[in-house]
């Protein structure tokens, strides 16, 4: 679109999760204390595996501890992202947020989002080498592997975020300004621009589809030969317990990318903001609240460390 009859936007207005002022208060109460749960879990874990050396020391080698410590650090980065601003639109009428600002969220949102997303897939491939590999699980998980395997997972997600939050602020957003979500995706910001957003739905569905995809790949491949091996275990109780785990770590995938692929693998012709809003809530706050309890707390290791860290 030619920018020379479209006035600059200096910031956007979030009409957040709802415009009803009956229930803001119960709102701003419900998600305050979700977003605490959220820190409070979230970094006790991370200092809870600091605390423990069984959970941490480089001799033992544990890579599943190191992947939850860093589950939960994106838990907590790509949800205070958004959870902050969200609760300060409950209580003030100007939810006004500054373009740059606007941009700046979007990037480490997007940017922690593709870091949670692909570390999944790295702690389902840790728990195929654990299940049906044993005997080879401290070569193929060296702690020299588990490093690299995070790193690359940062650097995905950070350099991918930046190309989605590039394409989208060149785009020019003339006919208004106000976003009708609680926090700046990429899909209400598509929604509102005046340009032409073929491109970046282009770019949206490659970039993401490969981020998401590679995920999604890995962990059904993985859990896939997890099931096989289990179903060849003889011990019954050995079984259920096996497929109790998978049970718990797989609803917590499917949730998460199921989340994704609704919301960004669709035209923007379909696209209904207030079904959306809804479905972010899903894995802006929820998923980062669950996933202590569904990764950590159902470790007889991490409980035995808590209990031991309560009763010093």
């Amino acid at each position: 679109m030619d920018g020379k009859n479209c006035s600059s936007v200096n910031e956007f207005l979030l009409l957040g999760i709802s415009n009803n002022t009956g229930i803001k208060v119960t709102l701003f109460v419900t998600f305050l204390i979700v977003y605490l749960i959220i820190l409070i879990a979230n970094l006790g874990m991370i200092m809870l595996i600091r605390m423990d050396s069984k959970l941490h020391t480089p001799m033992l080698h544990t890579p599943m501890y190191y992947f939850l410590s860093n589950l939960s650090f994106c838990d907590v980065c790509y949800s205070s992202t958004v959870s902050p601003k969200m609760l300060a639109g409950f209580l003030s009428e100007q939810k006004k947020i500054p373009y740059n600002s606007c941009a700046i969220q979007l990037y480490f949102f997007g940017a922690f989002a593709d870091v949670e997303c692909l570390m999944l897939a790295v702690m389902a491939y840790d728990r195929y080498a654990a299940i049906c590999n044993p005997l080879l699980y401290t070569m193929a998980m060296s702690r020299r592997i588990c490093i690299q395997l995070v790193a690359l997972a940062y650097i995905v997600g950070f350099v991918d975020s930046a190309i989605h939050t590039g394409c989208t602020f060149r785009l020019a957003f003339c006919n208004s300004n106000i976003i009708n979500h609680f926090f700046c995706d990429i899909p209400p910001l598509l929604s509102l621009s005046s340009s032409d957003t073929s491109i970046n739905e282009i770019v949206m569905f490659t970039f993401i589809g490969c981020v998401v995809g590679c995920s999604v790949i890995t962990v059904l491949l993985s859990y896939t030969y997890i099931i096989m091996t289990i179903l060849r275990m003889n011990s019954a109780e050995g079984r259920r317990k096996a497929f109790s785990t998978c049970s718990s770590h797989l609803t917590a995938v499917a949730i998460f990318h199921g989340t994704l692929l609704f919301m960004y693998f669709r035209p923007s012709s379909s696209y209904s903001m207030d079904t959306d809003k809804m479905a972010s809530v899903f894995y802006t706050v929820v998923i980062p609240m669950l996933n202590p309890l569904i990764y950590s707390l159902r470790n007889k290791d991490v409980k035995g460390a808590l209990k031991k860290i309560i009763s010093t």
